[in-house]
């Protein structure tokens, strides 16, 4: 008996345990709290109660009478709702301003178009407004906060919460003209942090492919596929399968060192979160969309990292939402005027709502009688309310501020093995508003690639990519540059080191558009050419080492022309007997040769050789011609092109041209130095132009 006793006083009911589970989570999720409180208390709090209110103006320290009513309606609004649904967390209302007293939300909106070009669209005010504050975490991350700042205040010291951030960003896309709300709901830890760490950067994000369109023709072809022996395919499963235990066994001995994957957030589901929602239809915008307010991106409303919404409010309107969001954002209809989905706060009409006074269909939704519930009694009390201006002083951003709208000096960004950096236009003197590091691993030790994007070059310079790897820098220019340069790859600005150039070949007269040397040849491409040139390859040989020795300049000791080598385009307005596709210059071997284009039927193209006679000095003057030193094979052409003399006048041409294309050759070669010259003093005198549109840089200028 007394054993039966123990164990009845040892043995616990079910309830007892989940009991006992859920308050250990309950302490465990107390102690994540405290903790993250206190970290954000220590390390990025901001001390608001030492701010200056006295300058404020009276809409900020008083409530008009119809604010009160407001106010009060609200709190009608808030007890019905929580009386309803007692379930659901408290609805954010009427936080406490910088003066402590309570506003209403929709009362801190303040619709606001500044008057700059990006601030029309919302790309340009979500920019601007997570660049120019800085991020604040909430105090408590499952509560939303008890106070919100108007957007004046939060403008003048540069920082907030999410929600300081959603209701300014709200406030000027409401007033570009968007159906912008603010939302508050519920988010993951990363975006709640503003944690990119796992993220890929948008600027290394590759645009989706399009899928090539299939031959609509029903009635095409099929041809038969080619005949395979079975044998062979059986011999190359064998070899794969033999292949693939090899590398299990291999991975096996090897000891993988696994990446550590992020912990289970404890809060997931429950950390508040403050950002925009976009309504389709006006500015056309064709797809409702969110706005993260840190980061300033878009997101689809489907996105995983957003887990729930409370509710929603604009300067006219305060809506609760009704639907479950158990799958997060995915299934939520954005449709405000669905009253089983929305419940709004203040009729739009001054006609009560007439809702249908039936039961839903499915009897067991307690979420819908509640919402029947909610409607008749604010029918009886005829919530019909129109919603008073805004209390927050006219939202400006000056010149100055605009232009310069990092408050530490620059911005840095942490991505996945990447690193991104930005700066004010002018803060650099190189010009540089942006960077981004590329990283080999995730710990950013090890860098793979640098870009760089500048504003302002007098040269024209906006773009640069550094490879670590091979220490290839590529610069790209804006047009109208002197030299007419597009880009620019080289490892070194010295002389014949390896350099790649692209020009504006619109701009130029010979149509070149790429030139690639070396110390050993050099490659130029053209475009548009009326003689059909499309590339033009030489090769040079090594120089006289005594002229090197005695210290001759470069171009005092040119290098010597080996082989010239031309490619033309097809030109149809002659025969392809006549028409030469590749043209050769072997200068040093004397030996000039034309081959030319082919026609549908031919297999072999038509060929003409000269060479130099053996034995024979070489004259500029004087030409020889004989059967010995004149190779040639043209099926198709006329009797009188077969003759010595058009030989002897094709000869004379091409020794003309050749004498041409050794001048266009060192020309060339004159031009790249004097690329060479010009680009490394614009590299070491940087000079920035002031644009007309710079207001805060003229200032400065006068001054």
């Amino acid at each position: 008996m007394e054993a039966l006793e123990e164990k009845e006083e040892v043995e616990q009911t079910p309830e007892d345990a989940i009991s006992l589970n859920i308050s250990d989570f309950l302490d465990d999720l107390e102690a994540d709290i405290a903790v993250e409180e206190a970290s954000v208390i220590s390390d990025e709090f901001f001390d608001w109660s030492s701010i200056d209110t006295s300058h404020l103006p009276s809409s900020y320290k008083t409530n008009s009478q119809q604010e009160k009513e407001l106010l009060q309606l609200a709190d009608h609004f808030f007890q019905q709702y929580s009386h309803l649904c007692p379930d659901r967390k408290p609805l954010f209302l009427h936080p406490l301003n910088e003066c402590g007293v309570q506003k209403f939300v929709s009362t801190t909106v303040r619709p606001t178009l500044l008057p700059y070009p990006d601030m029309y669209y919302w790309s340009g005010c979500a920019s601007f407004v997570c660049d120019y504050l800085i991020m604040e975490p909430l105090k408590c991350p499952i509560t939303p906060p008890s106070s919100l700042y108007s957007p004046t205040t939060i403008l003048k010291y540069q920082r907030g919460n999410c929600f300081d951030f959603t209701v300014l960003l709200c406030s000027l896309l409401v007033g570009a003209g968007y159906d912008a709300y603010c939302v508050h709901g519920y988010a993951t830890l990363e975006m709640c942090s503003l944690d990119q760490t796992q993220e890929l950067c948008p600027r290394l994000r590759k645009p989706p492919e399009v899928p090539e369109e299939e031959d609509p023709n029903k009635y095409r072809i099929i041809y038969p596929l080619e005949p395979q022996s079975q044998f062979e395919l059986q011999q190359k499963a064998k070899k794969e399968e033999e292949t693939e235990s090899t590398q299990e066994e291999e991975r096996e001995e090897e000891v993988v060192v696994e990446v550590e994957k992020p912990k289970r957030d404890p809060l997931h589901g429950l950390r508040v979160h403050a950002w925009v929602l976009v309504l389709s239809g006006k500015r056309k915008v064709p797809e409702t969309f969110f706005i993260n307010p840190f980061t300033g991106n878009h997101h689809s409303t489907t996105d995983e990292c957003f887990l729930g919404i409370e509710s929603i409010w604009n300067h006219r309107n305060y809506w609760v939402n009704m639907q479950d969001c158990r799958r997060g954002c995915k299934d939520l209809s954005f449709d405000l005027s669905d009253s089983f989905c929305w419940e709004i706060m203040f009729s739009e009409s001054n006609e009560a709502s007439q809702l249908p006074t039936e039961s839903p269909k499915n009897d067991t939704d307690d979420m819908h009688k509640s919402l029947l519930l909610f409607q008749q009694k604010k029918e009886e009390i005829g919530m019909s309310f129109e919603m008073p201006l805004s209390w927050v002083a006219q939202i400006k951003v000056s010149c100055r501020e605009y232009e310069n709208p990092f408050p530490r000096g620059k911005k840095v960004i942490l991505y996945e093995k990447a690193k991104q950096e930005k700066w004010a236009a002018y803060a650099n003197e190189d010009g540089l508003v942006e960077r981004l590091t590329v990283y080999a691993d995730s710990d950013r030790t090890e860098e793979l690639e640098v870009k760089e994007w500048f504003k302002h070059r007098e040269d024209l310079l906006y773009f640069r990519e550094v490879n670590k790897q091979t220490q290839l820098i590529t610069d790209h220019f804006r047009p109208g540059h002197p030299l007419l340069l597009k880009a620019h790859s080289y490892t070194s600005l010295e002389p014949e080191t390896g350099h790649t150039v692209e020009f504006y070949h619109t701009a130029r007269v010979d149509g070149l558009w790429k030139r690639l040397e070396t110390a050993t040849e050099m490659t130029e491409y053209f475009v548009g050419r009326e003689d059909f040139l499309h590339m033009r390859h030489i090769e040079f040989g090594e120089r006289e080492q005594e002229m090197e020795k005695a210290g001759v300049t470069a171009e005092a000791n040119a290098r010597p022309i080996v082989q010239i080598k031309e490619y033309f385009h097809r030109n149809p307005e002659k025969p392809a007997d006549e028409d030469v596709e590749e043209r050769v210059f072997m200068v040093i071997d004397d030996v000039m040769q034309l081959t030319y284009h082919l026609e549908l039927h031919d297999t072999i193209a038509s060929k003409v050789v000269f060479c130099r006679v053996i034995g024979r000095e070489k004259r500029e003057d004087e030409i020889f011609l004989s059967r010995e030193n004149t190779v040639k094979y043209q099926p198709w052409s006329p009797e009188k092109h077969k003759n010595m003399r058009h030989l002897y006048n094709l000869l004379w041409e091409l020794r003309a041209e050749q004498k041409d294309l050794k001048q266009q050759v060192r020309d060339s070669e004159a031009e790249m130095l004097n690329i060479l010259m010009v680009r490394e003093d614009e590299e070491a005198n940087i000079k920035l132009t002031v644009s007309k549109y710079s207001t805060a840089k003229r200032e400065e200028q006068r001054e």
